[in-house]
């Protein structure tokens, strides 16, 4: 197994460098740099009393250069990039004046709410409805919560979001939940159960849009991979020597089944908080990480792009690398020891 952690942590590294190399030479096409972004900020503040051409005269525009690196050919400011990413700096942000370490930590509160409660929620939701699917499939509650499944996971989060905006918040009929924040003003005032209630009633509304179309895949998963199970020889075998099904179920066929799954668990925890959806971050006025990239890569902030793209692509391989091992932990009968060789 130590042989193959080792491989696989040397492909980490050209994958990582990899992306880093295509974003990068993208960038450098990309019109609209920081320098004319501030120009044209610049323009928009002075209501166009003058030109950026004629009032920014080649000095300014140097200097800004410079500040930036922008000065530097862009194999230097390659090279620096990775210099600083192998010892995890990751650049100060060109239009916030922060660096993206304080950025990042800033929204993780949202990002880590939002995925942390989805990813529970959904397995909490999906795995007791798709073990119910499975022991009774075929009957007219496994084609109506089929029905149900399919319907929420072709509705657009961000639809459904507009939806009970209109329905719940304050649009055309109730005005039962916010819209802004993961808590409210005086929130630290509060004593301990308010503070908790008062989290929840902020949180209601999006994970809700979330919750709604993530759970359909893990839920249709656990339905076919049990049913799958309940097939093979063994659950004969088992229901011939006079095993209850209850029994059955929980003794034989649920370790099996939740193989898939529960190997599965890393990947979507990380995924659920740090690939947040922005168009729920922005419906609600909720200031995460996916909100943060979005708005990096229209303003063209990129020490903000490239930083995240480098540290959530990092996390993305090792929590791979980690999914991969944890078959070994669930079903021990997997050896790694043929892979290496």
């Amino acid at each position: 197994m130590l042989s193959y952690i080792l491989r696989r942590v040397l492909l980490m590294l050209p994958t990582l460098l990899g992306a880093l190399t295509v974003t990068f030479v993208v960038v450098q096409f990309v019109p609209g740099g920081p320098v004319e972004q501030l120009m044209a900020e610049a323009h928009a503040t002075n209501k166009g009393s003058y030109k950026a051409g004629r009032d920014l005269d080649q000095q300014h525009i140097a200097a800004l250069k410079k500040l930036y690196g922008f000065d530097k050919p862009a194999y230097v400011r390659y090279f620096e990039m990775l210099s600083n990413f192998a010892r995890f700096d990751l650049g100060r942000s060109f239009l916030q004046n922060k660096t993206v370490w304080a950025l990042i930590k800033e929204k993780l509160p949202v990002s880590i709410s939002l995925g942390v409660w989805t990813f529970l929620l959904s397995y909490l939701i999906s795995v007791p409805l798709g073990i119910a699917k499975a022991v009774r499939e075929g009957s007219r509650f496994d084609t109506l919560s089929t029905l149900f499944v399919l319907l929420g996971y072709a509705i657009p989060g961000f639809v459904l979001g507009v939806l009970l905006i209109v329905l719940f918040a304050g649009g055309s009929f109730l005005d039962w939940f916010p819209l802004r924040g993961l808590t409210s003003d005086g929130w630290s005032s509060l004593p301990w159960p308010a503070r908790i209630a008062d989290y929840f009633w902020h949180l209601t509304l999006p994970l809700i849009c979330l919750v709604i179309g993530s759970f359909a895949v893990t839920t249709m998963l656990t339905k076919n991979t049990f049913v799958e199970e309940m097939r093979k020889q063994y659950v004969l075998v088992a229901r011939a020597k006079g095993l209850s099904a209850k029994r059955v179920l929980y003794k034989h066929i649920f370790r099996n089944a939740l193989i898939p799954l529960v190997t599965g668990f890393p990947a979507a925890f990380v995924g659920a908080f740090f690939a947040g959806s922005v168009l729920i971050e922005t419906l609600f006025s909720l200031d995460g990480l996916g909100l943060l990239a979005y708005q990096s890569a229209v303003r063209r902030d990129y020490p903000v792009v490239l930083g995240s793209l480098y540290l959530f692509t990092l996390i993305g391989l090792v929590v791979k690398l980690f999914s991969d091992l944890m078959y070994v932990v669930v079903d021990p009968r997997v050896q790694f020891t043929s892979v290496a060789k």
